[in-house]
């Protein structure tokens, strides 16, 4: 099973459709949606192409292969029109012995860890910064921001299969890997 994740879309019609093409020629499986799917919020500004319409209309076609969990600027009426789930506060992904706790990071993060095991993979996005660090016993992972990167960070994703991580940016230049 190959994973294409993503993070921080913020309504950007121009980036959902470059995660979507890198979603096809990648050949994933399922793509993992970590949050911030349809609006910009407050802190940040608009995002390229910003028209969450044409996200919607994008995304809710590849419904039955998207796992999302919900990030900080989602609310209620995101899930009315939107036809694949994304209200859960996280999710849970077996890699091998270990799991890989997939959130957006508002809520549990580096500083608020959850209730991981030594080994275990916390991956989430919200920072709009890419990330692979040693979190106490546990590996801490983002895939940065797809559509507003911050500390001159790249817009892109990162895949996931056979237990090695993958950075890209929508060109597809490998950034940085790590394997489990």
């Amino acid at each position: 099973m190959k994973y294409f994740i993503v993070s921080d879309i913020h309504g950007s019609a121009l980036y959902t459709r470059r995660a979507i093409e890198c979603f096809e020629k990648e050949q994933a499986d399922r793509m993992i949606l970590l949050g911030d799917i349809l609006y910009h919020g407050p802190r940040n500004d608009l995002p390229t192409e910003y028209a969450p319409k044409e996200v919607i209309a994008m995304l809710n076609p590849l419904k039955n292969k998207l796992l999302c969990v919900r990030g900080n600027c989602e609310a209620e009426v995101d899930q009315m029109v939107l036809d694949f789930p994304v209200l859960a506060e996280y999710a849970i992904l077996e890699l091998g012995k270990n799991i890989v706790f997939i959130t957006h990071g508002h809520k549990f993060n580096t500083s608020n860890l959850p209730a991981l095991c030594s080994g275990d993979i916390l991956l989430h996005g919200h920072t709009h910064i890419p990330a692979c660090e040693k979190c106490g016993e546990i590996m801490y992972l983002n895939p940065g921001s797809a559509s507003i990167p911050k500390n001159g960070s790249h817009h892109g994703y990162m895949t996931l299969e056979d237990g090695t991580f993958i950075w890209k940016d929508f060109d597809g230049n490998e950034i940085m890997r790590y394997e489990v």
